[in-house]
This record gives C-alpha cells, sequence and structure tokens, in this order.
C-alpha cells in the first residue's frame, strides 16, 4: 500500500520513510501542502500521515482538499503542538487518529497498523450491509 508522508521537517520524513518501508509500505514523501496535492493526484495513496504546523499552507487545509477529493482516504494527524483544540479540529475534519510527535517507530508502525484495520473492518462492514440488502 503506498503511504504519503507530509512534514516540512526533513528529519521526520526521512525516520517515517525508514519505519513504514521496514513495514512493507510503498511510502512517498511531501515537504509542503503542494507537493502532497500533486502526489495525491498522480499516486493516489492509500494513507496520509500529515502534519498539522507547516509554513504557508498548513495540514488542516490539506485535509479539507482531500476531503473533496479523495473522500475515503484514511488521514493520520501528527503534530508536537497537540492542544485539545487541534485534535477536536483535526477529528473534526476527519482524521483517523492523532499522533503526538515526537513518537517511536513503534508507536508510527502501531497507530499506521490499527488505523488499516479499523478501515478494513469498516469496509468489510459496508460490503457485508450492501450485499445482504438483496
Amino acid at each position: 500500500m503506498k503511504v504519503l508522508v507530509v512534514d516540512d521537517e526533513p528529519i521526520v520524513l526521512k525516520s517515517c520513510r525508514m519505519v513504514l518501508a521496514a513495514e512493507g509500505f510503498e511510502v512517498m514523501t511531501a515537504g509542503s501542502v503542494a507537493e502532497a496535492l500533486a502526489a495525491i493526484e498522480v499516486h493516489a495513496p492509500g494513507l496520509l500521515l500529515v502534519d498539522v504546523k507547516m509554513p504557508m499552507l498548513d495540514g488542516m487545509y490539506l485535509m479539507r482538499q482531500v476531503r473533496e477529493k479523495r473522500p475515503g482516504t484514511p488521514i493520520i494527524v501528527m503534530s508536537g503542538y497537540s492542544t485539545r483544540e487541534t485534535i477536536r479540529e483535526a477529528l473534526e475534519l476527519g482524521a483517523a487518529t492523532f499522533i503526538a510527535k515526537p513518537f517511536t517507530p513503534d508507536e508510527l508502525a502501531d497507530t499506521v497498523r490499527s488505523v488499516l484495520k479499523s478501515r478494513e473492518k469498516e469496509e468489510k462492514g459496508y460490503e457485508d450491509e450492501k450485499g445482504s440488502g438483496h
């Protein structure tokens, strides 16, 4: 599965790439919202890992765009500024979950696996509902 990591800090992109590639994911990175939007159009990632605070356009803006263009894509929001308001706004915009920076490689891998597992269950439940009505 393709995962797009969006953060303006190169060290975060590099470490997320290493952890997620070791978990078997195809990892793409973007250092800005503009780069991320271009990557989403071309590669259609199955999961996004998005930083909140970035220069110019922020992660909340990106989430709004993704909700419009690719509404089913799960998004994990990450931030070193995990205020109650930030978390609430991210969840209201449809984030699957929130992970506070700094996080360990295990926390990242567990969070991604957990989000994908719950997304699979939702999709399977939807298919079961769709199939049983006829």
